[in-house]
């Protein structure tokens, strides 16, 4: 089995895999002030409260975007497996060819879903990732990342709209019930929820609009608001939840 770790700004997802199949999940806070010490007793913890050999787990891969993370992280993991772990990001050597102009600047979790979605699909793909921020990431099916959008997330917008009204009080982000709201927490939820959706609808339209290949683009969702914003965008074709973690395996297979 192996360990892998998609470190976001907001929360990291562990997961254990077996070939590419995630067969086990946690979702934690990120946090850039534990030590060492503390990043090995969570891991075990969750490890040992699931029932899982930690003997059967034979390597670790960890995609971070978070560098004051990435470092106590590694070495919890080379503490628990007995071996290195295996970073990967923009500086790996995958069969992806980043055509930006920054190549080594493009974040580990865009490089990872872009891999797997290649891989998985075998054709260009618009990766469309809902977590902090709501990134749109662009691949063709040969391997090629032509970069992509990077917008506010949607729990980042609406935070924003919260600390900066007087009288806007944090409210549930689901679909209102209407987009007319009739009170002000159904007019947020219309305002941050539907106006993410046609957000999301709107971007990958343009970016399909100058694709530079005649085959029309698979839309893939991932990320933690990817299945709730799934019935809300005409333009989201699935939703692959565990598309980073897939791909981190991909990249340990790959790598290793």
């Amino acid at each position: 089995m192996l360990l892998v770790f998609d470190v976001g700004n907001t929360e990291t997802t562990i997961g254990l895999c077996d070939g590419d199949a995630v067969t086990a999940r946690w979702r934690v806070t990120t946090d850039g002030s534990r030590t060492p010490d503390e990043a090995f007793l969570l891991v075990r913890s969750l490890l040992d409260a699931s029932g899982v050999d930690r003997s059967a787990i034979t390597g670790s891969a960890i995609g971070s975007v978070v560098p004051a993370v990435t470092v106590p992280l590694a070495e919890a993991c080379a503490r628990l497996v007995g071996k290195p772990a295996l970073l990967v990001g923009a500086q790996s050597k995958l069969p992806i060819t980043l055509d930006v102009d920054e190549p080594l600047t493009v974040g580990a979790d865009r490089v990872i879903n872009t891999l797997a979605a290649s891989r998985l699909h075998g054709r260009d793909c618009i990766v469309v990732d809902l977590g902090t921020a709501t990134t749109f990431d662009c691949i063709t099916g040969d391997g090629t990342f032509l970069g992509g959008v990077i917008s506010p997330g949607v729990q980042m917008s609406a935070d924003s709209l919260f600390r900066k009204t007087a009288k806007l009080t944090a409210t549930e982000l689901v679909p209102p019930r209407s987009v007319i709201g009739r009170r002000t927490e159904e007019c947020i939820r219309a305002g941050v929820v539907l106006g993410a959706a046609d957000s999301i609808d709107g971007l990958v339209r343009r970016i399909k609009a100058v694709w530079p290949r005649s085959e029309v683009p698979l839309v893939i969702a991932t990320g933690g608001l990817a299945t709730a914003f799934k019935p809300l965008c005409v333009e989201l074709d699935l939703v692959e939840p565990d598309l980073t973690l897939r791909g981190l395996a991909m990249a340990f297979a790959l790598l290793t």
